[in-house]
């Protein structure tokens, strides 16, 4: 297993990301977009995990290099002015997008993007701002959709993973990125887990005050379907 940082930059400001892949051989690759925390061990352990199964994978940065938030407060001072302003958001998500594209080890005609939480609006954005993705798969993602019009039609495949009882997304949040995805052109498909809450697939959620919360069912269930829906779009 190969793993290493990748620099690369975006206006002012130098990102890195977490590059994983077995071997030099030319392989489809995956796109990790992280929580609000940032770039965390959490979705470079998901790069390597997919690396495992035979694609590249790529936990790409949008906060800048070697910014990780501490607490709540710190995380949402973060991720807010990419929530308020989605088109610098999905600038800053094009420049991970071309810059995994160059890698020699990927397979540039063959590339998805995987989400969770804040990354899962992450990869709902990279679509909806027409990169052109096999698929998007977004875990217990925030489906606030986007206010600005000038989202382009997509032919790519999405899979939205979801809590039921997760407070971060209301059920006209959930209505609107049906539409909104219907809309795009999308060939798309939902699961909502009944029990589950925000962040469902993080072993370490135990906020019940915030809503995020681990479910293993909702989390190996999520799992089995990944790997699925990877196998049929790369």
């Amino acid at each position: 297993m190969h793993t290493s940082k990748l620099e690369y930059r975006h206006d002012d400001t130098v990102l890195e990301g977490f590059l994983a892949y077995q071997d030099n051989t030319p392989k489809p690759a995956v796109i990790i977009c992280h929580a609000w925390k940032g770039r965390d061990q959490f979705v470079c352990d998901k790069a390597i995990e997919i690396a495992q199964r035979d694609y590249v994978g790529f936990a790409l940065d949008v906060y800048g290099k070697g910014v990780l938030g501490n607490s709540v407060e710190e995380n949402s001072k973060l991720m807010t002015p990419f929530i308020e302003d989605r088109n610098y958001l999905q600038e800053r998500l094009t420049s991970a997008y071309e810059i995994i594209k160059q890698q020699p080890q990927v397979i540039p005609s063959k590339i998805a993007a995987v989400g969770y939480c804040f990354g899962g609006l992450c990869v709902l954005d990279m679509v909806r701002c027409g990169l052109d993705l096999a698929g998007a798969v977004s875990f217990h993602g925030i489906l606030q959709p986007r206010q600005q019009q000038n989202t382009k039609n997509s032919d790519s495949k999405v899979l939205v993973l979801h809590g039921d009882k997760d407070p971060m997304v209301s059920f006209d949040d959930l209505q609107q990125c049906r539409d909104e995805l219907t809309s795009l052109g999308c060939d798309w498909q939902m699961h909502v887990y009944s029990q589950a809450l925000h962040a469902f697939t993080n072993p370490e959620a135990n906020d019940h005050k915030l809503g995020t919360v681990y479910n293993k069912q909702a989390d190996n269930h999520s799992s089995l379907l990944l790997w699925d829906f990877l196998r049929g779009i790369l």
